[in-house]
């Protein structure tokens, strides 16, 4: 297969190749036929439904599936199976969504892997499925999460439920890229033309079984998520949450915006409380605005939420979760506002704190030892305060779910407990045993610090931590009132995106030192007099590694990079922070300030951006 003799198909497959952004959080690129990001066609191109296929078989390989090897050098060795590994697919209901599957599962099968295909899942929903097969060798997810429509990816997991860690994910990685690799020519084209004729065998026995495949994934998250948002003493919670329900009765809202959730379990697992849950934009991919679920697009919900509230005030709350359903930010009725408002990402992810350190509290499941949270490197210090109020130590890893679940297990091996961990500036939690975010269990989380008020209830444990005591009638603004006070930069608002021309970010981060040193002897007594900063801290964050007080800036690499604003008495009290997305062409900042004065974080975030953007015009000057 030349690519003289086919139409150019070797120019198409190194331009879709050349699209795809390969990182440990997933792979991902735009897949719509027409190369338009907000693109809703459901077709692809040729090219990229070789790259789906080429990526299906690095996978199999990468398992030591026993069929034949496109790439043979890079296989690890290891002694093949006895029959070839089970793979679970799903996708989520982006258009091009079944396109893809259409070229994997026939690329697995001809890899000699057995395939089971459910369709459109949730994210949490395929990784409960993988943990409940008892053969299961893994899953591959069809999703580009929050990106627009257009867009689309794959995620690659094993059967414990997560997706790779980020040695394993970097090792496939590298065997895909061997696999696609033009060196020799002739070789490629074997490969290819190999992949091609797989993906034209078909796969209609997988397809035939398919709903038997939904229903098998949906029991096996239904039980599972039981198990994680109640932890090891399910009856006693539940039972507990119900009577709390029935003295202060809840109704909740969601914007499906047409996403995977439209499919799930959330209506019946919610129903197994007593909660009635009010749904728009249910049809499964009728995504009607933009897919994150930040800002502008919380707007549908919120209004939603005030409609209902209006008619019926047990309405206090509401979600929005992103197309795969492993994420979802929340609306809340604010009694102290007497309005409908969205929660900021970090807010959400700080009140989980709160309850499932509670949780860990009112169960005893943390008592015998260490308690620790794993967060990423941009989520808020006010997760800090929180847990020292528990006894418990935070632990910070680069963004990516795949290294603070990572960070997590390390924890667990070391003796922690780690019932909460996740991003804070992505806003959801993961709730272990889960390891991917989940917005019931956020949900539960909220409705567990609602509606437990007996033996102490979660809040009054909360506030006994902090000295204290729970009103004898609360809500929601009550809760969100006690939590530490911090301004943060929200990860989609404009301040946090920036665009960068140096391509090297180790170097740009050096340059940038000097321009923070400068900048810090000119300011120094200004920030002092101003905010109470008497000194400063770097710290660079790469896989699951948090290395603090580094001297050269440039150690963070592609990793994030922060430094911490201390007081008199040494202790943080703001930070700046920057990285470059491994998933989305930008470049991220964020401002992190202890107290209520939205000033203070103005003025650090727009001194951040004014740093890195000269030190990105010093790189293009040189």
């Amino acid at each position: 297969m030349e690519d003289r003799e086919d139409g150019g198909l070797f120019g198409e497959f190194d331009r879709a190749l050349g699209g795809l952004i390969l990182s440990v959080s997933g792979w991902r690129g735009i897949f719509a036929a027409g190369g338009d990001g907000e693109g809703a066609e459901p077709e692809i191109s040729r090219a990229h439904a070789l790259v789906a296929a080429a990526a299906a078989r690095a996978f199999a390989e990468h398992l030591g599936s026993p069929g034949p090897a496109l790439c043979p050098q890079a296989r690890p060795a290891r002694p093949p199976a006895p029959r070839g590994p089970l793979l679970l697919v799903g996708i989520d209901t982006r258009p091009t969504g079944p396109a893809i599957a259409g070229a994997i599962i026939p690329s697995l099968l001809s890899s000699g892997c057995r395939v089971r295909y459910a369709g459109v899942v949730a994210a949490p929903e395929i990784m409960a499925w993988a943990r409940s097969a008892d053969d299961a060798a893994g899953f591959i997810y069809v999703s580009a999460s929050h990106n627009p429509i257009g867009h689309n990816g794959i995620k690659f997991g094993r059967a414990d439920g997560g997706v790779l860690p980020g040695a394993e994910a970097e090792a496939l990685i590298r065997l895909f890229r061997a696999l696609v690799a033009g060196d020799p020519p002739e070789g490629r084209a074997q490969r290819l033309g190999d992949l091609q004729r797989a993906m034209e065998a078909g796969a209609e026995a997988v397809y035939a079984l398919m709903p038997g495949a939904k229903a098998d994934a949906y029991r096996a998250y239904f039980g599972f998520t039981a198990r994680v948002v109640y932890g090891g003493r399910e009856r006693e919670l539940a039972a507990a949450m119900r009577r709390g329900l029935d003295l202060r009765p809840v109704k909740l809202v969601c914007d499906f915006n047409g996403s995977a959730r439209t499919k799930s379990i959330d209506r019946e697992f919610l129903g197994s409380l007593g909660l009635e849950l009010a749904g728009i934009n249910e049809g499964p991919g009728k995504i009607a605005h933009r897919i994150v679920p930040e800002g502008e697009s919380l707007e549908p919900c919120r209004i939603f939420l005030e409609e209902r509230h209006r008619q019926d005030p047990r309405f206090v709350m509401g979600y929005l979760p992103d197309c795969d359903g492993d994420r979802g930010n929340l609306v809340i009725w604010d009694d102290a506002e007497g309005r409908a408002r969205s929660l900021e990402a970090q807010e959400v992810f700080a009140l989980c704190c709160v309850a499932e350190l509670a949780h860990l509290a009112w169960t005893g499941e943390g008592a015998a030892g260490k308690t620790a949270v794993a967060v990423n490197d941009p989520t808020s210090m006010r997760v800090d305060r929180i847990a020292r109020a528990f006894g418990a130590e935070v632990f910070r890893a680069e963004v990516g779910e795949a290294n603070v679940v990572g960070l997590a297990r390390k924890l667990r091996d070391q003796g922690y407990t780690v019932r909460v961990l996740g991003e804070g500036s992505a806003g959801g939690n993961i709730t272990h045993p889960s390891a991917v975010r989940d917005p019931l269990d956020t949900l539960f989380s909220l409705l567990k610090l609602v509606a437990v008020r007996e033996g102490p209830g979660f809040f009054a444990i909360w506030l006994d931590r902090i000295g204290g005591k729970p009103p004898d009638q609360f809500g929601l603004s009550d809760i969100i009132a006690s939590l530490p006070p911090f301004v943060t930069t929200g990860a989609y608002e404009a301040e946090a995106l920036l665009t960068v021309r140096t391509a090297d970010h180790a170097e740009l981060k050096d340059r940038y030192q000097t321009v923070f040193l400068r900048e810090w002897e000119s300011r120094r007594e200004e920030l002092r007099s101003k905010y109470g900063i008497a000194g400063w801290e770097a710290a660079a964050y790469r896989g699951m590694e948090e290395r603090r007080g580094i001297k050269q800036f440039g150690e963070a690499g592609r990793g994030g990079l922060k430094i911490h604003f201390l007081n008199e008495a040494g202790l943080p009290i703001a930070a700046i922070w920057m990285r470059g997305s491994a998933t989305e062409p930008v470049f991220r900042v964020m401002a992190d300030a202890e107290g209520r004065d939205r000033g203070f974080e103005r003025d650090l975030i727009f001194w951040q951006r004014r740093m890195v953007a000269e030190a990105d015009l010093t790189g293009k000057r040189n």
